[in-house]
């Protein structure tokens, strides 16, 4: 939890409201949150469509109504979580489809649980997502593990070259290990290849 780095974007017209925000979320305990501070609509769908923060602080009660669902959907970021801010009385049914509400009231207590409520779902998805390796997936690390090239798994699964390395991407990703050593332990220890299969292996 004290290695959690969030980029939030705050789209707030208040420089009072925006820049307090900005510094309390820089005390949450167990967060090293990057703040970025958005003042209108335009600059907030220039910003997403060129960025991906973990967070989006906006007041629902500016600029008319918020689609929340198209924002993730045309940012292409769907895991986006998208936080209303209220200040003032709303309508309760602007905040339907926001992910979670801040208050300027809350306290540093009050917007760290609001944010390992957050952080804790995306931590589930990711932790599902790691154990939905798809068969190819699960062919290319076998590749690699028995010391073949990119270009080799490539002509032995009938696919291009690019994919293979697109792939690989994925897989660093998914299982957060980026070295061949790394790949191997997790090939064993999930029984995609026997021992006797990569003991010839030099990079191991």
């Amino acid at each position: 939890m004290n290695s959690n780095q969030l980029i939030i974007a705050i789209v707030e017209p208040s420089v009072i409201i925006r820049t307090g925000i900005s510094a309390v979320l820089k005390r949450v305990p167990g967060y090293r949150i990057q703040p970025v501070e958005i003042i209108t609509i335009d600059s907030m769908n220039h910003y997403l469509n060129m960025h991906k923060p973990d967070i989006l602080i906006v007041n629902p009660s500016f600029w008319g109504y918020f689609d929340i669902a198209k924002i993730k959907a045309e940012t292409d970021n769907a895991k986006l979580k998208c936080i209303a801010l209220v200040y003032s009385a709303i309508d309760e049914n602007l905040l339907r489809n926001y992910d979670d509400r801040l208050s300027i009231y809350d306290t540093v207590d009050q917007l760290k649980e609001k944010l390992d409520k957050l952080f804790n779902t995306s931590l589930t998805e990711n932790a599902d997502e790691q154990n939905t390796l798809s068969v190819r997936e699960k062919e290319i690390i076998t590749g690699v593990v028995r010391g073949l090239t990119n270009k080799e798994i490539a002509k032995s699964l009938f696919l291009s070259t690019h994919t293979v390395i697109t792939h690989r991407r994925n897989i660093a990703r998914k299982l957060e290990i980026h070295s061949t050593a790394g790949l191997t332990i997790y090939a064993i220890m999930n029984k995609l290849i026997e021992l006797d299969d990569i003991k010839q292996n030099p990079l191991i």
